[in-house]
């Protein structure tokens, strides 16, 4: 073997992948045809319980240059609807404004650092596969060449080359409707709010930062992210007319003015860049048939598409990675349970479900004309209410995914919450090795090594037992240990750790 698990994709999906599976020990070997990072900036930040994630792997400080752990966002949006997280006594919405460019850098130097192979400017051209492993062609500077490898993983995007030679069908929609522009651009500084960030647009009104202004027309973001070389400007129209070739600032403006019937007179971007400049003529939602074919696998965009709104694509596609990181290093390591790389797709597939029923919702908020504004109006008294506030919140952060672990409990399944224990440890910081991890209120005898958590946390167990991924594969509520709850949670063991 060469690689005991190929990667194709070094985009932030496959690169964690790569992590992940180097911190359980499985060499990996990672294929990128691009010959060096792209210095486009697909995305602008992180949403949801991928911010955590990162936090219990080290790399939300990597990422921030802070030891503190992450907080949860005061607001949000929802199909450009204001959402005030501050109602809820546990918000479990975390937004990190950072390129994805950043994020790139960072999983590359975490991933050599754990001693990936990553070969950029080489490609996967085809592979075949039988009961014993893959074996994969691929071409670089030098010529074609074979690897074999026990399993081989498609990280390679929306138009995956592994998805389509594995024959996974990705049914869904594809629509021309709408037109996508977005650039770095410098407003006039007399029309910013230094205090609160707002764009004061005279003839139109003020429209905060960061979120999407929705008119009947379209919908217009003012983005000033921190360290870009100027603000992101961006539009949507739906049936609008596209001027020829590439974008430029004046198509952008004209673009803006007929969205909020006003001009903007912004202009380029000061120093050399990179600078985005970009246009999109409509937009794919698709969900591949199934997450898995024999010994090829599919993560990230490559296994769904669906739209950016709501920043859900990275929460969803990191943590696609974490959970099968774990899961096929096992398998590789021949220490699986029987049926654990199944639970890859039987756990991921109803999440990226859900995912895009969300993006589908809230796309059509974001649409225009009356009725639709008349629909807003009915979603702004309904976010009125905590409850439903909780549900949007749990929605797009990701807080309400529930695996079936086979344990009745209410933490079974269920992201394990933030704890600290003993000697001044955070849980965060435990779980960066990767391993499972049981721990203990009790101070008693599980029958298998524990941590100690301090008491007085507010958690409703007396013991959980942590998964790599950061849920919970099962929990107890016996103020002491007995033979029952130990046999309990020896089963939980077998079941996901062999």
């Amino acid at each position: 073997m060469n690689a005991d698990v190929v990667i194709a994709g070094a985009g932030p999906n496959g690169l964690m992948l790569a992590c992940e599976l180097s911190l359980a020990g499985v060499r990996t070997l990672v294929l990128e045809r691009l010959p060096e990072r792209t210095r486009e900036n697909r995305a602008n930040g992180l949403v949801g319980q991928v911010v955590r994630m990162l936090d219990r792997r080290g790399l939300y400080e990597r990422l921030t240059g802070s030891q503190d752990p992450p907080r949860p966002a005061p607001g949000f949006v929802f199909g450009a609807l204001p959402i005030d997280l501050s109602v809820l006594d546990d918000n479990p919405l975390y937004l990190l404004s950072v390129p994805q460019l950043r994020i790139e850098q960072m999983l590359e130097e975490r991933a050599v650092q754990l001693h990936v192979e990553i070969r950029r400017g080489h490609e996967l051209t085809g592979f075949t596969q039988d009961a014993g492993g893959v074996t994969v062609q691929a071409g670089g500077p030098a010529g074609p060449y074979t690897i074999e490898t026990r399993y081989l993983v498609g990280a390679d995007g929306g138009h995956s080359i592994v998805r389509k030679l594995a024959g996974i069908a990705f049914p869904g929609v594809t629509t021309d409707a709408t037109i996508a522009r977005t650039a770095h651009a410098v407003v006039p500084a007399e029309l910013v709010d230094p205090a609160t960030g707002r764009l004061d647009v005279p003839g139109y009104g003020s429209i905060p930062p960061f979120l999407h202004h929705r008119t009947e027309r379209g919908l217009f973001v003012y983005a000033p992210l921190p360290g870009a070389p100027a603000p992101l400007i961006s539009t949507m129209e739906w049936n609008g007319q596209d001027a020829e070739g590439p974008l430029t600032l004046a198509e952008l403006r004209a673009s803006a003015r007929r969205v909020l019937g006003v001009d903007i007179a912004f202009g380029p971007p000061d120093g050399q860049g990179p600078h985005l400049m970009r246009k999109l003529n409509g937009g794919n939602t698709r969900l591949a048939e199934r997450f898995r074919d024999g010994r090829v696998l599919l993560v990230g965009d490559a296994a769904h598409v669906h739209s950016a709104i709501g920043g859900p694509g990275l929460n969803l596609g990191l943590q696609d990675a974490v959970n099968l990181g774990w899961k096929l290093a096992a398998d590789v390591r021949g220490t699986a349970p029987a049926g654990l790389l199944d639970t890859y797709e039987s756990e991921r597939h109803p999440v990226a479900e859900r995912v895009v029923m969300s993006s589908r919702a809230q796309s059509a908020l974001i649409a225009p004309g009356s009725e639709v504004t008349g629909l807003r109006a009915l979603f702004t008294e309904l976010l009125g209410d905590p409850r439903n506030v909780r549900r949007i919140a749990d929605l797009m952060s990701g807080a309400d995914v529930r695996y079936d672990v086979g344990v009745d409990h209410p933490l079974a399944g269920r992201w394990a919450p933030d704890l600290d224990l003993k000697d001044g440890v955070r849980l965060a910081e435990l779980t960066r090795d990767g391993r499972p991890h049981l721990i203990d209120f009790t101070g008693g005898d599980w029958g298998h090594p524990a941590t100690a958590a301090l008491p007085g946390s507010g958690v409703p167990c007396t013991a959980l037992l942590v998964r790599p991924d950061g849920y919970v594969a099962w929990a107890s509520d016996v103020p002491q240990p007995d033979a029952e709850s130990r046999a309990s949670l020896r089963t939980a063991i077998q079941r996901w750790l062999g």
